[in-house]
């Protein structure tokens, strides 16, 4: 089925009786959840954990297989169409493939997409497209080696490039680069990236630099308004296109001398959240109504046993009433996000 057609009711519904759909008290109707499947990553970004991964004690156990499929089971039953699967770095958790394959088999889950870092692209695109997956995106924020190496802390451009690469040869509906914009992108990084899109039909997606808690100084330091790559855009030839059916807040321009795309996520544009079509269930089984939201409603204790299906559709029903109109990224107000790792991409 066409991403465009318009989303369809899962279940059986009474004559008369309109289906069960999520909407706010704003009147934004949601179709998209990103599910993360870890906090883990085995990259130690700059942006996001310079560091690298460490575990925090006293946590929770992450959700187990059994109970993100009835998370996803309740959500598509209220009419969420589009998931996809982040982390973290979720290629790290052992039964990825797994979690993959019963999510996809989900009825009313219409589109799988997923995030990750590309370390295991190139070896394993075509087992990930057979599992269900129908959307990649994948992480580069350079093409310079030397420069992917310090960002990153690994050496491993050319492996992620070919994962991108096979990526495509295991026709994937859709392929993406994701991108950081930070401070220092100059005419050669651009070059680079236009060679890059010249020749592969792919969408290279930059990102504002988003404040989180751990972050403060180094957003400060490298931050740069999306407005920056709009203005290249335009002054280019580039135009922008209609955002498709359950897309998520990519503004994506595209140049008749161009295979791929050129897009744009700017979340300190004014009105980035008036279209907001998306929620977030962490690894621990909290839903978050925004991604940069306090705290998270609890679904845990309703992801034991089958039996509580309808229970826990009506936690997830009662909790959009509250959802707030936008982010207070604006305000250095990050909410409980610890780091970009707990976002996914």
């Amino acid at each position: 089925m066409a991403l465009m057609d318009p989303p369809h009711q899962p279940f059986p519904v009474a004559p008369g009786k309109d289906p069960l759909t999520l909407e706010d008290g704003y009147g934004r109707r949601f179709a998209y959840l990103r599910l993360s499947l870890t906090e883990r990553c085995n990259f130690r970004c700059t942006y996001c954990l310079p560091n690298g991964f460490r575990k925090q004690p006293g946590l929770p156990a992450e959700l187990a297989r059994e109970e993100m499929v009835r998370a996803v089971r309740a959500f598509a039953h209220v009419g969420l169409w589009k998931l996809r699967l982040t982390g973290g770095e979720p290629t790290v958790r052992s039964d990825f493939d797994e979690i993959a394959r019963d999510i996809g088999q989900i009825p009313g889950i219409r589109r799988l997409a997923m995030t990750t870092n590309g370390y295991r692209l190139a070896e394993r695109a075509a087992d990930w497209r057979a599992a269900g997956i129908d959307a990649i995106n994948v992480s580069i924020d350079t093409l310079d080696p030397a420069e992917f190496a310090r960002i990153t802390g690994h050496d491993r451009l050319d492996e992620v490039v070919a994962g991108v690469d096979a990526a495509l040869d295991a026709k994937f509906d859709a392929v993406k680069v994701n991108s950081v914009l930070m401070r220092g992108l100059g005419d050669a990084d651009w070059s680079d990236i236009l060679a890059f899109v010249a020749e592969r039909p792919v969408a290279w997606r930059f990102i504002e630099l988003m404040r989180t808690n751990d972050n403060a100084a180094f957003h400060a330091e490298q931050r740069t308004p999306g407005e920056t790559i709009r203005t290249r855009l335009v002054e280019a030839g580039w135009q922008p296109l209609a955002r498709e059916a359950g897309a998520g807040p990519s503004v994506d321009y595209a140049h008749p001398d161009f295979a791929g795309r050129i897009g744009l996520i700017a979340p300190y544009a004014p009105g980035f959240c008036d279209s907001c079509n998306r929620l977030r269930l962490s690894s621990r089984g909290k839903l978050h109504l925004c991604l940069f939201g306090e705290g998270g409603l609890d679904l845990r204790d309703l992801l034991q046993s089958d039996d509580q299906h309808d229970e826990l559709v009506e936690r997830i029903l009662a909790a959009m009433p509250v959802k707030a109109r936008g982010h207070r990224l604006h305000e250095g107000i990050s909410g409980s996000t610890p780091h970009l790792a707990s976002i996914g991409g």
